[in-house]
């Protein structure tokens, strides 16, 4: 979060607070995806109005329960993009799926307060041989769900049957090119035919159905490779049965192996860049508040609990969720604390923080342009009970 954007947040405060505390109503923006929260229950609008205090104070005990989570669903993949640390074998932590057990015990916990759930980290979701278990349990709640894949399995029956009886709110899929040859430029070994396959029989089955979800994202990370091809993604999104396109900057990650590479991928138009450059060099700018580790941690496929998702092998492990040992009980526990003090107070020890794909954007956003491509579906509304 940038200082003015936190800000801007303290302005707006007096209205979100009424919205979110009488009304029980809280609209916001997630990437580009946007997101109305109607009918909260009372747990979620105290928790709301909690995690907004921590704006403020940055508790190394927050006050709340987390507005938002990433699950990694999965820690392996069937690519090798070359500035992910799954791609690059960079992740150094035993390749397994999350168990399901773990996903609805962490899910309940939880579910409450959440507003969004990422369910992808490093690794293919796609790929977890029990997905409708886990979307079944997160569909016990009225949490917004952000599923993202590279779409290799996307035409699977399976898959299919999965992703229309039990759907997330928002099936990202991510397109990094019109063509084979631009997509596995950065998406290594992946091609575009079961991706748009997989789209375009559940674009049919929503329509035969009349049901909006999932609502079917194309992401298009913009790099020199394919920045031509720029203008052409409206067009071949809408004829490709996409309700939603949005455009998308490269981050980098924490990884020595992704080092030059990242360089070498920087499209031309400023636009289209994550970072602002002086001199051929990275700007590096000091108005960041990170906010992660106060709302936003991310559970590892083998329960283990992280600050941040950039953690990816748990430098800074916040303990272990067990059959014994509870969300809660690592979200409130000293050694919690003591990875917010660090971050909070000495990000550059850190080399996760260091290199934060977030940190010198001028905005917290990656994507930086949406195209709502289907007038049948009401965006906001999509996760309101």
């Amino acid at each position: 979060m940038r200082s003015g954007e936190r800000f801007r947040g303290l302005v707006r405060a007096p209205r979100l607070t009424w919205d979110a505390l009488v009304r029980g109503k809280y609209s916001f923006v997630y990437d580009q995806m946007p997101v109305d929260a109607s009918g909260m229950s009372v747990a979620k609008r105290i928790n709301l109005f909690k995690a907004g205090a921590n704006l403020l104070h940055r508790r190394l005990n927050p006050w709340s329960m987390p507005l938002h989570m990433q699950f990694e669903l999965t820690n392996f993949c069937n690519l090798r993009c070359p500035v992910c640390p799954t791609g690059i074998g960079a992740v150094g932590r035993k390749p397994q799926a999350m168990d399901v057990g773990l996903f609805s015990r962490v899910i309940d916990e939880v579910g409450p307060y959440l507003l969004t759930a990422s369910l992808w980290a490093w690794g293919e979701p796609l790929l977890h041989p029990r997905l409708r278990e886990i979307l079944r349990a997160v569909r016990r709640y009225p949490i917004a769900t952000l599923l993202s894949t590279n779409g290799q399995n996307l035409d699977d029956d399976p898959i299919i049957d999965t992703l229309t009886e039990e759907p997330p709110t928002y099936l990202i899929v991510a397109l990094d090119g019109l063509t084979d040859e631009t997509n596995s430029r950065f998406r290594v070994g992946a091609r575009l035919a079961p991706a748009l396959e997989g789209v375009r029989r559940m674009a049919e089955i929503k329509k035969k159905r009349g049901t909006q979800l999932p609502v079917l994202h194309m992401r298009t990370i913009v790099m020199k490779h394919n920045q031509h091809e720029v203008p052409g993604l409206v067009e071949f999104a809408r004829r490709h049965h996409f309700d939603l396109l949005s455009v998308r900057t490269l981050s980098t990650i924490d990884s020595a192996g992704a080092e030059g590479t990242h360089d070498d991928l920087v499209p031309d138009a400023p636009e289209h860049r994550a970072y602002d450059y002086q001199d051929g060099a990275r700007v590096g700018r000091t108005d960041f508040i990170c906010q992660e580790p106060f709302w936003f941690p991310t559970v590892l496929a083998d329960g283990t609990l992280v600050a941040c998702e950039q953690d990816y092998n748990a430098q800074q492990s916040l303990g272990a969720i067990s059959e014994t040992v509870s969300f809660k009980d690592l979200w409130r526990a000293a050694r919690a604390a003591r990875v917010r003090r660090i971050i909070r107070d000495a990000p550059q020890s850190l080399s996760f923080c260091r290199n934060c794909p977030y940190k010198d954007r001028p905005v917290t956003d990656c994507s930086v342009r949406a195209h709502f491509l289907n007038s049948g579906i009401d965006y906001p509304k999509l996760v309101s009970r």
